[in-house]
């Protein structure tokens, strides 16, 4: 007798424990990641875990509010009122209010440029005030997170002012709206202030909607570029703290003067001193 042999079989049945067995989970329920002990360490999005080939609902639900917070920190204004309060209850006193040649927001968004030139109105004023020389001034600037500057800027200036040495001169603190960081160049420059710093709002990501940055510039005046400044980065809660961001900053006030410049030769050895507590001037050698 002839075996025949079906040249054609039919596939045998897909069994769910078999797909199990290569997938590690069945199709349509969410399957654990193996990298979520990583997420105590970040806030980056990493294993947010997968339902089938797609995120889960949780998930996409939460990139989309990220996304939304991104784009109000970008668009919301500075709350001047609230942060002139703050300043004063803070010893500052009254803060000098200036702003770009942005006129709006969008405008300001479209013309970077604008960003960095006083309006003439705001140049005006300053020059009409013949300032006292100072060794440092602060300005306050809305740039692309307002709620940064509204949130971290009071309480980095108190924190700086504890390490600054007593017989610094600090000028008026500036709040400037519609801001780039370049538009402390002219604002130092008509202030007649040794340095400079802008603590503006940076451009926020999906997990730092509230991030503020600090930068330093040593003899500001306009045509500088970036590379004649120092930049400290990510100052909130999740990322640098305003005490030791303070810490850094006062450091780098000090290694600019007695360097005489800011910028690429002004390298950030902070690190390496005494972590600063309140009261503390950290100086490093030679400079006063």
């Amino acid at each position: 007798m002839v075996n025949v042999v079906d040249a054609h079989p039919s596939p045998a049945p897909l069994r769910a424990d078999a797909c199990e067995a290569d997938t590690g989970a069945t199709f349509g329920a969410q399957q654990a990641d193996p990298w979520e002990t990583l997420r105590r360490f970040t806030r980056a999005r990493t294993a947010l875990g997968r339902s089938g080939a797609s995120l889960p609902t949780r998930a996409l639900l939460d990139f989309g509010l990220a996304h939304a917070q991104a784009r109000d920190a970008v668009h919301t204004p500075l709350n001047v009122e609230a942060l002139q309060t703050a300043l004063a209850a803070a010893g500052f006193g009254s803060p000098l209010l200036v702003h770009s040649a942005a006129s709006d927001r969008a405008t300001y968004l479209r013309r970077p440029d604008l960003g960095r030139q006083l309006a003439p109105a705001s140049r005006a004023a300053l020059a009409d005030r013949h300032a006292d020389a100072c060794d440092v001034l602060f300005v306050i600037a809305d740039g692309l997170s307002a709620r940064a500057a509204q949130t971290h800027a009071v309480p980095l200036l108190e924190q700086t002012r504890l390490r600054l040495p007593p017989r610094w001169r600090i000028g008026p603190v500036l709040i400037a709206t519609q801001a780039r960081v370049a538009l402390g160049d002219e604002i130092g420059a008509l202030l007649r202030a040794r340095q400079v710093v802008v603590c503006i709002g940076e451009r926020p990501g999906l997990s730092s909607p509230d991030s503020l940055g600090l930068y330093l510039t040593y003899a500001p005046r306009v045509g500088l570029t970036d590379a004649d400044r120092n930049c400290i980065s990510n100052v909130r809660p999740e990322g640098l703290p305003c005490a030791q961001a303070a810490h850094k900053l006062a450091y780098l006030l000090a290694g600019a003067r007695r360097l005489g410049r800011s910028g690429v030769e002004l390298k950030d050895d902070s690190e390496a001193a005494l972590e600063g507590a309140p009261g503390q001037q950290l100086l490093p050698p030679g400079a006063s």
